[in-house]
């Protein structure tokens, strides 16, 4: 009889106590009193701004618009707070058929009040360019000029209302169904390694194992499982290509990808210059690395499970727990106290979920949930050093959404591009620290070559997996595709940007499925890339002048998504509709690698 995961009782041992995140400052349970009297506020709040504005807004001076659009924040920040409890809860076990009812009436629910309210983003379009210059003369409304400049930016791809609700209601049948039968499908996958059971997350983490027998093991029993499964995975990636461009066709976007881009606020002849130039440099980064690591580990080519393999000299212990979270907040404490102060909050009030457990949702993420909460940080924590950097990443995110959060509900939200930048900098910082306290050579290389596969995984990787995207995108026009189609298009883009030091073995053509980015936010996996580099040259601009760094860094963060991020970079000298900025970042990386060689 096969055990649940009894790998991670030993680990969990090792690692010592792990937090598990308490959603009492959301609410205290499903069924608290006060989650069903704010949902019934919400509903009553909508309906009684609808009957106030509703078409009506056009007639409306300055003053009364700015009173509507702080009616609409509050509203905001309302339904943010149950729909972020809602799904906080579900993912703490996605596999619980109750939690998935909460989670799927909740947001039913949700999409009914939001259709009540549609008609404010529409309508306020609407209102003529000159009308509305003249009432943004008024402070109050003034203050929300970054967040009307960026809805205005929607107008061109905006239908009319009716369709607009049309669109919004029936998401809870396509998009978001299918998005959550993704999410419950792989919450349920098991993986048989030896003889024991386990789940996504410690099945991952075997291919890191210092073992190669471990990590071929692994390897496998991904590809088993992955590849009983790739039909359905087949089905919700077509369905949701399918759906994405019905809804790009209807809007009127050009490319598949011009969606991502204006929600990003970012012009797609920067994210084509990030792209052209990731990958006019994999030669010169990721083929160059991985032929060095394969004779390392004294072979001719890594197979695909030797990929992230640590190297010989590599720290493989496994990281308790108190242990990472003080090499996190000491490493941000020596670069800003405030930024230290600010990620303790997240320990000492219980605001992470740790543990890996069955049925919880794989990776990481940190949740905003509303200006008027706190964010969250979900992890799976295994001990690695990679974990380590995870926790750094995501708590990065956590400090940015806290300081952006005195923007409000409607501007604290940070484009996808700029929103990687603060954790990005967190993991360099983590990353500065450890380099900083290492003095053994051997220790030192395998520490740097670490960070460099890391930096392979979060640009090299990313860049591949929109590449990915975007051909996957392109032929689903042409038809559905089959499960070896979808293959086929995932090995060109592997072996393109991996070349030929690496061997990928059977099965691996089926890992394309696992990725959660595919299914919930097509075409985001650039932000990585972007933030990477940005980070890259923004850590450059610390190391050369300290003086002041901080004060503009922590400006940066705070201003959420009230600047576009040619304002937000212009303080720090830096311009990323430059070619140039891009070829600076990967330098970094490269240098890192030149560094490599010489040892």
């Amino acid at each position: 009889m096969h055990r649940e995961g009894p790998v991670m009782t030993a680990t969990a041992e090792k690692l010592g106590p792990l937090p598990e995140w308490n959603l009492a400052d959301l609410y205290a349970a499903p069924d608290d009193p006060k989650f069903a009297a704010d949902m019934k506020r919400s509903e009553e709040l909508a309906k009684a701004f609808a009957e106030r504005y509703r078409g009506k807004l056009a007639s409306l001076d300055g003053a009364a618009l700015a009173q509507a659009l702080k009616d609409y924040e509050a509203l905001s920040d309302l339904l943010g707070r149950t729909g972020s409890y809602a799904q906080l809860y579900y993912v703490g076990d996605t596999t619980d058929s109750q939690r998935g009812k909460f989670y799927g009436d909740v947001s039913a629910r949700l999409t009914e009040i939001s259709t009540l309210l549609l008609f404010f983003e529409l309508e306020l379009n609407r209102i003529d360019d000159a009308a509305l210059a003249e009432a943004m003369k008024v402070p109050a409304l003034a203050h929300y000029r970054p967040w009307i400049d960026n809805l205005r930016m929607e107008k061109p791809y905006q239908l009319d209302d009716k369709l607009e609700e049309l669109f919004l209601e029936k998401s809870q049948t396509s998009s978001a169904a299918f998005n959550r039968l993704f999410d419950q499908t792989m919450a349920a996958l098991r993986f048989e390694v030896d003889g024991e059971t386990l789940t996504l997350e410690p099945t991952l983490n075997l291919m890191q194992s210092p073992d190669e027998a471990k990590r071929r093991k692994g390897a496998e029993a991904l590809a088993k499982t992955f590849g009983e499964n790739v039909k359905l995975f087949t089905l919700i990636t077509n369905t949701l290509a399918k759906d994405k461009d019905i809804s790009d066709r209807w809007r009127g976007f050009k490319d598949i990808a011009d969606a991502r881009h204006l929600s990003n606020r970012v012009e797609p002849e920067v994210v084509a210059a990030l792209v052209e130039s990731v990958r006019r440099n994999y030669a010169n980064i990721s083929h160059r690395y991985y032929r060095m690591k394969a004779k390392w580990l004294g072979k001719d080519k890594l197979m695909h499970w030797d990929r992230n393999a640590p190297l010989p000299a590599e720290d493989t212990r496994e990281v308790p727990w108190t242990e990472a979270q003080d090499m996190v907040l000491s490493a941000y404490g020596q670069f800003a106290p405030e930024m230290a102060s600010i990620a303790r909050t997240f320990f000492d009030k219980r605001w992470i979920d740790a543990p890996s457990r069955p049925g919880k949702a794989p990776g990481a993420f940190a949740h905003p949930t509303v200006p008027s909460a706190h964010p969250y940080v979900l992890l799976n924590y295994l001990g690695k050093t990679r974990d380590v950097m995870t926790l750094a990443h995501e708590l990065g995110h956590g400090v940015h959404q806290v300081l952006a959060a005195k923007q409000g509900a409607l501007m604290a939200s940070t484009p996808l591009t700029l929103a990687e930048t603060a954790s990005v900098f967190g993991e360099m910082l983590t990353f500065q620290a450890m380099l900083a306290k290492t003095t053994d050579p051997k220790k030192r290389k395998a520490l740097l070559a670490s960070k460099v596969e890391d930096m392979i995984n979060t640009v090299v990787r990313q860049i591949a997996f929109y590449s990915f995207e975007r051909k996957l995108h392109e032929a689903r026009k042409a038809g559905e595709l089959t499960p070896d189609q979808i293959n086929a298009i995932w090995m060109e883009v592997q072996h393109e940007s991996l070349g030929d030091a690496i061997e990928f073995g059977p099965g691996y053509e089926t890992f394309w499925t696992y990725i959660p980015h595919f299914i919930h936010s097509p075409f985001y996996v650039y932000a990585y890339a972007f933030g990477d580099c940005l980070v890259n040259s923004l850590y450059a601009r610390y190391r050369e002048s300290a003086q002041g760094f901080q004060d503009k860094y922590f400006e940066m963060l705070k201003a959420g998504g009230t600047k576009h991020h040619s304002d937000l970079l212009r303080p720090f000298g830096l311009d990323a509709a430059d070619p140039k900025f891009w070829d600076k970042g990967l330098s970094v990386i490269s240098g890192m690698i030149d560094e490599l060689e010489k040892m």
